[in-house]
């Protein structure tokens, strides 16, 4: 009875090594299930990219306003008839701030 015992606990000790790590177990279901996760977000990314890059293939075939636009942003074009007007902002400078002992002679300090 005992060896039969031994032998059941010895079969079930085996069948859940083979649940856990064998091929196919609960280690590789999990692992496959993070790599489908991936998948799908790397998927939904691409799609998003995808659906924006048609958007701008649409207008480039259908209109010229999307032509005019990267014109003027990318290669600074303007209309005919039209100023082009280029604002140069001064670089803001901090103050110099005067010496403490103003008026001071540096010798002499009076």
């Amino acid at each position: 009875m005992k060896k039969l015992i031994a032998f059941l606990l010895v079969l079930v000790g085996l069948l859940q090594y083979r649940l856990w790590f064998g091929d196919g177990g609960i280690v590789e279901l999990h692992t496959l299930q993070v790599q489908i996760e991936e998948l799908k977000q790397e998927s939904e990314r691409r799609r998003e990219r995808n659906a924006a890059l048609e958007a701008d293939v649409k207008d480039l075939k259908e209109g010229t306003d999307a032509i005019e636009e990267r014109a003027r942003q990318e290669l600074g074009m303007v209309k005919e008839g039209e100023t082009f007007v280029q604002v140069f902002e001064k670089p803001h400078r901090p103050e110099m701030r005067k010496p403490a002992a103003e008026g001071k002679s540096p010798r002499t300090g009076k």
